[in-house]
């Protein structure tokens, strides 16, 4: 019957899971408006959406008593997405929603709508939990779009990184700012974070 997106915790990417998946394109980039959007006169609800989101911000419903269903769980949803940050920065992702590889850099980073921020690593900056900083801790209250990526040197010499891990800052598909190394102080790297973040507001 419908399809319905959760965008409290949805990144509202043009490289949905869902648009690529959906066999009748009911799930769609809004290219005008910059946001996904949904055709539910093309949807057969198949179902194939709802398992290709890594946060299951995809729903669909069946009947018009699980729509209602549905969208009065999405009403009272809390959530947002800075609420789905269980990775840590310096630290291996375990997340998949977060970890891409380099390939989707352009569209995930560059082409986000909103500010985006993406941490460089490699094997060998990896330390250990100790070392690192729950991103829920650091991006709590900031509408921001996060991921990691597995630097294989083109990235780092792109930006003229010299220290991994690092966070990178874009907006509009500038970069705006760059934070390198590990932090055992979370007050100093909060205090780098507003400070990038301050200046583009």
């Amino acid at each position: 019957m419908s399809v319905l997106i959760n965008f409290k915790i949805c990144d509202n990417s043009k490289d949905c899971n869902g648009i690529e998946v959906c066999p009748t394109q009911a799930i769609y980039w809004d290219e005008e408006n910059k946001t996904l959007a949904i055709d539910n006169s093309k949807c057969i609800s198949c179902g194939v959406c709802e398992p290709s989101c890594p946060v299951n911000a995809i729903r669909v419903a069946k009947t018009e008593e699980e729509y209602n269903k549905i969208k009065r769980e999405i009403d009272e949803d809390p959530r947002k997405v800075s609420d789905l940050f269980v990775d840590r920065y310096g630290a291996v992702p375990i997340d998949i929603a977060f970890f891409i590889p380099q390939n989707k850099f352009d569209i995930q980073i560059l082409e986000s709508t909103k500010l985006a921020v993406v941490e460089l690593f490699n094997d060998k900056s990896i330390k250990c939990l100790l070392h690192s900083i729950p991103l829920k801790e650091l991006f709590d209250d900031i509408d921001v779009k996060y991921r990691k990526i597995k630097d294989d040197d083109i990235l780092s010499k792109k930006y003229k990184v010299n220290e991994l891990p690092v966070l990178l800052f874009f907006k509009g598909g500038k970069l705006i700012g760059k934070i390198e190394g590990y932090y055992k102080d979370k007050d100093e790297l909060m205090e780098k974070i507003n400070k990038i973040i301050k200046n583009e507001v």
